[in-house]
């Protein structure tokens, strides 16, 4: 699988900590396709900038083709930054949707999910397996990605398996610019927060 497909499948897990936002995951999502793009040298970064290149082995992905297929093509080219916010919208469900019909998740009744009433957990495949052991080793990229959206609980660690390597100028850039994004959005939601209190006591008062 993606990486982003082993970060969803991570957050989907039934023992994570507390349930991961939808906006946080969608963005790192995002971030995951860019960086996966990358590796396939589909896109190349010229600074924060995402200059299309060949056609790499998106295409394995069907996901991960869409992104390709939705990437800038003309200059000025588009920004890392704003690329996470656009291609991130609604990511998380388009993810969710593509894996319960792949079979890869699995709705029970009961429970608390990110995306409504009913449970949504991995199924017992391989890739889940796959994805569970990048995160056991503490394979750097997926251990960056999960800790930006809460996911912390193992931490990176030495990665001797393959995947995208973080120190990679280009993955620096991607990983940097996703946990701006996320703090970004719950900057957001606290200020939300704040207005709508203030609102309340107002109408109280």
């Amino acid at each position: 699988m993606s990486t982003a497909k082993d970060l969803f499948v991570i957050a989907m897990e039934p023992g994570a900590r507390q349930p991961v936002g939808q906006g946080d995951l969608s963005l790192a999502l995002a971030g995951a396709e860019l960086i996966d793009l990358l590796a396939a040298r589909t896109v190349i970064l010229d600074g924060d900038r995402i200059v299309p290149g060949g056609t790499g082995g998106a295409d394995t992905d069907p996901l991960l083709a869409e992104a390709a297929s939705a990437l800038t093509r003309t200059t000025p080219y588009e920004r890392v930054e704003d690329w996470l916010w656009r291609r991130g919208r609604d990511l998380a469900t388009a993810y969710l949707t593509t894996l319960e019909a792949e079979g890869r998740l699995l709705r029970t009744r009961g429970g608390r999910s990110p995306f409504g009433p009913d449970r949504v957990e991995p199924a017992d495949t391989p890739d889940r397996r796959r994805a569970l052991d990048r995160r056991e080793r503490g394979e750097p990229v997926l251990a960056v990605l999960a800790s930006a959206v809460g996911l912390d609980d193992t931490g990176p660690g030495a990665a001797d398996g393959p995947g995208p390597d973080p120190e990679d100028e280009e993955v620096g850039t991607v990983l940097a610019a996703v946990g701006d994004a996320v703090m970004e959005l719950e900057a957001v939601r606290q200020r939300r927060s704040i207005e709508k209190a203030a609102f309340a006591n107002i109408w109280r008062a």
